[in-house]
């Protein structure tokens, strides 16, 4: 069984190893942040296996018994006025049919002026899209193994336009309890679009991500690794503002090396007390950093940090994640225990 599933991520990985990324496809709000947590991270973490119900919209194989009864509220205060939430739940039948996993995320791109060719108003519009998620975890075997899936029905209008789509998430996830060590792949947005904009059919933000995490022995904290968008190399392209000119006017664009190519794919993250009550999340989005960097000036951007508190039944998380010296991101996160 392990090897049939194990085979079929290889096959999924190399037939759609040249998908779009960023820019290149519709529906990219299911790409982005999904919880304070993720975001304090550094933005995507595969291999959080606890009460933590928002991880089984990323990675569906960590759905588990842990989040049975949880109710989790998430939203997002963007850029650019942009707001999206994400909302999920989790339900254990028994312990032989593990947990159900739902999930909503929504995205509200706010209100916008619109015109003709000729510059003549024509009233004003908005933007939202909305994904329903459901998904299901299961144990391969008596292995240390566990498979997972979402089903996600995805539904877009941007102006007069409208759009529908399905696509499906698979989740593979490795626990070794002996080190407490986690490591686990992610295939994402595998699917289609039902009805279109325009006529003109796009493809989903298909995304390959494989993440490890580990807690330190003796010490309060787990570390958090994760190598991102694995389906294309490289994803960095040179940036028109860093183009530099010699005396001559001669203009060279941004050299990108192998490190820098790689390293675009990594994300670091640490949480200290990971199993307590009050903890503390940092993490580094190198790929944010090195898009957003602005030349000769420090901004900080790909750092993100923050905090969660439970009281009771409850539990608070907050998150700042920096991205320019013009524009920050703030999380924020309710956690409820309805047992």
């Amino acid at each position: 069984m392990l090897k049939k599933i194990v085979t079929l991520f290889y096959l999924l990985f190399c037939a759609i190893s040249m998908a779009q990324l960023g820019g290149e496809s519709t529906y990219q709000f299911l790409n982005l942040v999904s919880s304070p947590r993720q975001a304090a991270l550094g933005g995507k973490v595969l291999t959080n296996v606890d009460y933590d119900v928002t991880q089984g919209l990323y990675n569906p194989a960590t759905i588990n018994p842990d989040m049975d009864n949880q109710l989790a509220l998430n939203y997002t205060n963007y850029l650019g006025g942009i707001s999206y939430g994400t909302v999920a739940y989790a339900y254990t039948v028994d312990r032989r049919t593990q947990t159900f996993h739902a999930g909503i995320t929504y995205i509200n791109y706010g209100s916008f002026e619109g015109y003709d060719e000729n510059g003549n108003q024509t009233g004003s519009f908005t933007g939202n899209e909305s994904a329903l998620s459901m998904g299901y975890a299961l144990r391969i075997g008596y292995s240390d193994f566990y498979f997972g899936t979402n089903v996600k029905l995805i539904t877009s209008k941007l102006e007069q336009y409208n759009s529908f789509g399905v696509a499906t998430d698979l989740g593979l996830l490795y626990i070794n309890e002996a080190l407490d060590f986690q490591a686990a792949i992610a295939i994402r947005n595998l699917g289609t679009q039902i009805t279109t904009y325009a006529g003109l059919k796009e493809s989903l933000p298909f995304e390959v991500d494989f993440g490890m995490s580990q807690t330190l022995e003796n010490v309060p904290i787990r570390w958090h690794v994760t190598l991102e968008n694995l389906q294309q190399w490289p994803i960095a392209v040179s940036n028109p503002a860093r183009v530099t000119s010699d005396l001559s006017g001669n203009q060279t664009q941004e050299k990108i090396g192998f490190l820098g190519k790689a390293i675009r794919h990594t994300i670091l993250g640490a949480e200290l007390f990971p199993e307590g009550g009050f903890n503390i999340r940092l993490g580094y989005n190198f790929r944010r950093a090195e898009e957003l960097r602005i030349v000769d000036q420090r901004n900080f951007s790909g750092l993100s940090a923050g905090f969660s508190m439970k009281i009771k039944k409850l539990r608070f998380s907050y998150t700042h994640a920096k991205y320019t010296s013009a524009a920050n991101s703030n999380f924020f996160g309710l956690q409820l225990n309805l047992q």
